[in-house]
């Protein structure tokens, strides 16, 4: 019988949940965890998306764990690769029999006096509801909805006789082949969707009311082909993933101190993939700076090929209305269409849904302040897994469970049992996200904030983290420790 009180109570088995407990049983083998996963299967989002091409957006040198190293030929993998190293990863490091299945968090509620959270969860398998408490509680759900993508309302959508499918909720028996489709969107869903589909459909139509950054890179990274062939398996990953760190660092620095030379150089790379005399400006020189919003990846050109191919197109336009067989378009143009595919985006959807009780009172995340992009104000012995919006998700997650890691080994050491951090004496507070894309935009009102400066602001820079998060101060003025019921010690104390 499974014990209802754990040291960590982990929530989530998707790549970050994975990847927590691993580190908490490499780097605190003492403590007893729990996960809880409110589906019913390990992978999070690489088990979710089974829209056909589903792949990565980063390299998977740098989205794969620090501790595991990626062996496959392909740098830019598909879901099927990546659920397959998250599942490979649980079992190898006997994660799967702390995980329980169909328990989805809908409330968790800290106790100072006995320095306890009890976490309610609903299992969606039997609707029975579980209680555990736990002494540390560990989120890695994510930011948005599992049961439901963001569609926007369309005009006419009634009047439309075809199928209308999200991606998020991809239908297994859905057959494209020799079918019309239209993709609403500009993403990394749609660019990844539109290439994907042209092999098989008649035609494939990507519609996007602006256009987005969209950068080719070779499927295989050359140099870690090289390393591989040279050196141990952990040493050449290691090599190919601080090449990729560091160009990704550089990529993004460059991009906000010079954006236009970025812009021109994102230009001139599609220029070289597309046809002669195709419109660059209108279908892919977007308004906005890159890395104001995520650029979108292709992997050996795809998308540029497919359009390049005449398999697929791109039209840039804003939808006046469905029809019965399609959609006409703002400037009076229609696209026929057996098959439309809303890739308009997520629903974000903070901690998973569950609510927040300290000591009695409602926790607004809101009105909370980030400490370390992991920690919120208030909130005692509680940590997050947010990943970062200009790199990979597993750089940042692999730095918050080493973070969780060194703080649970301090208190042992010190004799705590609580660290809260505190809110800064600052107004100047932003959203933790740092991006203007629709989905973030749509739900910036209900997140937490980040402060000015460190502790309560990250870089988005992985090197300068690395520093602050495995070898910087556990004691700052930015966290109070304690004991249940006692009196606070000195935060300023020096670490043992």
């Amino acid at each position: 019988m499974p014990s209802d009180h754990v040291d960590v109570l982990i929530v989530g088995a998707g790549l970050s949940g994975v990847g927590a407990a691993v580190h908490l049983q490499r780097e605190c083998p003492d403590k007893t965890y729990a996960v809880l996963e409110a589906r019913g299967a390990i992978g999070g989002t690489w088990d979710l998306f089974r829209y056909p091409g589903v792949r990565s957006d980063s390299d998977m040198f740098t989205l794969g764990y620090s501790f595991k190293p990626w062996t496959d030929a392909k740098a830019i993998a598909d879901g099927d690769a990546i659920r397959s190293y998250v599942r490979e990863t649980a079992r190898e490091y006997g994660v799967q029999q702390h995980i329980r299945f169909h328990h989805r968090v809908v409330r968790a509620e800290w106790d100072s006096a006995t320095a306890r959270w009890t976490v309610t969860a609903h299992r969606d398998d039997t609707a029975e509801e579980v209680v555990l408490t736990c002494a540390f509680l560990f989120t890695n759900s994510g930011y948005y909805r599992y049961d439901e993508g963001y569609t926007p309302e369309f005009p006419g959508i009634e009047r439309y006789t075809g199928r209308l499918v999200h991606p998020q909720h991809w239908p297994a028996d859905l057959d494209y082949t020799g079918k019309r489709v239209v993709v609403i969107g500009s993403g990394a869903t749609a660019v990844t969707l539109v290439p994907a589909m042209a092999e098989r459909a008649a035609h494939v139509t990507m519609l996007q009311r602006s256009p987005t950054y969209v950068i080719s890179l070779p499927s295989r990274d050359p140099l870690a082909d090289a390393a591989r062939r040279w050196l141990p398996a952990k040493a050449a990953y290691a090599v190919a993933r601080w090449k990729n760190v560091a160009l990704g660092v550089a990529n993004f620095q460059l991009s906000r101190r010079a954006p236009t030379l970025v812009k021109n150089f994102l230009r001139r790379a599609a220029k070289g993939k597309l046809p002669t005399g195709y419109d660059i400006d209108r279908h892919f020189s977007p308004r906005y700076n890159p890395w104001d919003q995520r650029l979108c990846v292709v992997p050996d050109g795809d998308l540029f090929a497919a359009v390049s191919a005449g398999r697929a197109e791109v039209v840039t336009d804003t939808i006046d209305t469905f029809t019965a067989q399609g959609l006409r378009l703002t400037s009076g143009a229609e696209l026929p269409a057996d098959i439309v595919v809303t890739a308009t985006g997520l629903n974000l959807l903070a901690l998973g849904g569950m609510t927040l009780a300290v000591d009695g009172a409602e926790i607004d995340l809101a009105s909370t302040v980030a400490y370390k992009g992991m920690m919120l104000s208030g909130v005692p012995n509680f940590a997050m897994t947010i990943g970062y919006t200009n790199a990979s998700w597993t750089l940042k997650a692999d730095l918050v469970a080493t973070y969780v890691c060194r703080l649970l080994r301090h208190l042992d050491r010190t004799g705590q049992q609580i660290v809260t951090p505190l809110a800064p004496d600052s107004d100047d507070l932003e959203p933790i996200i740092d991006l203007k894309s629709g989905y973030v935009l749509r739900a910036v009102d209900r997140l937490p904030k980040q402060g000015p400066s460190a502790p309560w602001r990250l870089h988005q820079n992985y090197p300068r983290d690395v520093l602050l998060m495995r070898h910087g101060r556990l004691t700052d003025e930015g966290v109070r420790f304690s004991r249940a019921s006692a009196a606070v010690t000195d935060p300023t104390a020096p670490v043992a």
